[in-house]
């Protein structure tokens, strides 16, 4: 390790500490050429994950992008600060456990509609309208339908009806 003041590579260890569940290891290191110290952080470098994509390109897996996608659904839904970020480490993780180092796109946006399935029924719906590109307003009353029947609650709406404008 160089020595960010001298940039000698002689330097030792003075504590080490695990932080985040021993994910990162914070080290204070003392330089023997001029006795400053610094601190380093140092983190295991995960295995790089491909995405397939449905037109057959390679890309890097973009925990960043996964994030962004979960928030956007999420947008003015009332949940708390954070669900986006810890929903996207949680299928990150999901991944990475899987051992394969190619993951196909159709099963991280299976898992981002289950967390949302899960975390609020909005969101998902506002994420599986983009993410499955419904055709019509059948396509996504048969979805809604869906959830009404899994939460046991039945629509009110009959087949092919749709609810006039202003009336909830």
């Amino acid at each position: 390790m160089r020595c960010p003041q001298c940039d000698a590579r002689d330097t030792r260890v003075v504590d080490s500490r695990d932080l985040d569940d021993a994910a990162t290891v914070r080290r204070r290191r003392e330089c023997v050429a001029c006795s400053s110290r610094f601190t380093t952080y140092e983190r295991v470098e995960a295995a790089r994950l491909l995405v397939l994509k449905r037109d057959g390109t390679r890309q890097e897996f973009d925990r960043d992008k996964l994030a962004s996608g979960l928030r956007k659904a999420l947008t003015r839904r009332p949940v708390a600060d954070g669900v986006a970020e810890q929903a996207a480490d949680e299928i990150e993780t999901e991944l990475r456990a899987s051992g394969s180092s190619e993951i196909p796109s159709s099963r991280i946006g299976a898992l981002a509609m289950a967390k949302l399935r899960r975390i609020d029924q909005i969101a998902y719906i506002r994420f599986a309208s983009v993410y499955e590109s419904f055709g019509d307003l059948e396509d996504l009353k048969r979805e809604v339908d869906t959830l009404f029947a899994e939460r046991g609650a039945p629509s009110e709406l009959g087949a092919g009806e749709v609810r006039p404008a202003g009336r909830r």
